[in-house]
This record gives C-alpha cells, sequence and structure tokens, in this order.
C-alpha cells in the first residue's frame, strides 16, 4: 500500500509530524511518499498534485494529511479510485471565506485527529466535518501543530493501517493454494 502524505500550508513534505508516522507507515511494511506543495498556495492546485502523484499507484492508496493538506487529501480521494482510507491532522475544513471549498471524502475509512487548542482552524470544524462524514474524531489537549501528541497520533495510525489492511485483505477473498 501507498501512504501518501500531504504537508500544510506553512510546513515541507519532510518535517517533524510526517517523519515520525513515515516511520510507522515504513515499519508495517508500507511506501511512504510526500508531496512538496511548497510554493503553491493554491488549494486545488495541490489537490491536482496529489491525483497526479497517486494517478499510477499499482495498488490501494492511503492519504494523510495536515491542516491544508488535510483539505488536499480529503478532496484528493474523491478523484482517485484507489483511495482506501483518509488520516486527518487539524483539516482545513469550512475556513472563513472558502466555506463552500470544504471537500466530500471519496472513501468512508476515515480517521481525524486535532486539538482542542487549535488557534488556526477551530476544533469544531473538524468536528462538524467528521459528523457530517461520520469519521472517527480523537481530540487531544493541544495545539494546531499536534506535535506534543505525536506518540498518541503514532499510535492511532498504526492501528488505522492495521485495520485498513485486514479489511483489504476480508474484501480480495481468501489466497488460492499454490497449484490450484
Amino acid at each position: 500500500m501507498l501512504v501518501c502524505f500531504s504537508h500544510g500550508k506553512e510546513s515541507g513534505p519532510w518535517g517533524t509530524k510526517i517523519s515520525a508516522m513515515a516511520g510507522v507507515v515504513r515499519d508495517r511494511g508500507h511506501t511512504a511518499e510526500s508531496v512538496d506543495y511548497r510554493g503553491l498556495d493554491d488549494p486545488a492546485v495541490r489537490v491536482d498534485r496529489l491525483v497526479d502523484h497517486c494517478r499510477h499507484s499499482p495498488g490501494p492508496v492511503l492519504l494523510v494529511g495536515s491542516s491544508m493538506g488535510g483539505h488536499v487529501a480529503a478532496a484528493a480521494s474523491s478523484r482517485l479510485a484507489s483511495v482506501v482510507g483518509l488520516f486527518l491532522l487539524a483539516p482545513a475544513f469550512y475556513m472563513p471565506g472558502y466555506e463552500h471549498l470544504t471537500p466530500e471524502p471519496g472513501t468512508g475509512r476515515i480517521v481525524v485527529v486535532h486539538g482542542w487548542q487549535d488557534d488556526v482552524v477551530p476544533v469544531a470544524n473538524a468536528i462538524r466535518w467528521a459528523k457530517e462524514n461520520r469519521a472517527d474524531l480523537h481530540i487531544f489537549p493541544a495545539g494546531h501543530r499536534l506535535t506534543e501528541r505525536l506518540f498518541e497520533i503514532n499510535r492511532l495510525l498504526d492501528g488505522f493501517l492495521a485495520h485498513v489492511e485486514r479489511e483489504i485483505a476480508l474484501s480480495s477473498g481468501p489466497t488460492p493454494a499454490p497449484g490450484s
């Protein structure tokens, strides 16, 4: 499985959170990639870049996004048939002036993680979006960056990956015996 990370507006493709989460992904035997959006402020252009990046993946894709990257991942998920899950950190949904751009996800396997003290994206936005999309929601006493909760985030990601792996295995059916 390809796990593709989308960073936030003010960060880069291999910051502290993404690097730590990529370690969890690799430990489970999956490929971790992170798209570089630096210099691209338009979320629609970022969505196009993510879709282009993941379009030719030979297997299932799980999208992980933080802040604007969460918005981008959710929007891209509706354009990629290979997406099997979304793991979103402090996603920038329902932001003033951009409420109409809040995306509909293309998958039902969704985890949202947010901080109670987020001063960039109100926690109420995550609660609303998670409720509307029946997503799992985890809220920590933390700010927007969530770096102080990285241990818990990695545990959640590891559990989510295990859940998605099981669902993929169940949907593909039993493996035929050699020689049959």
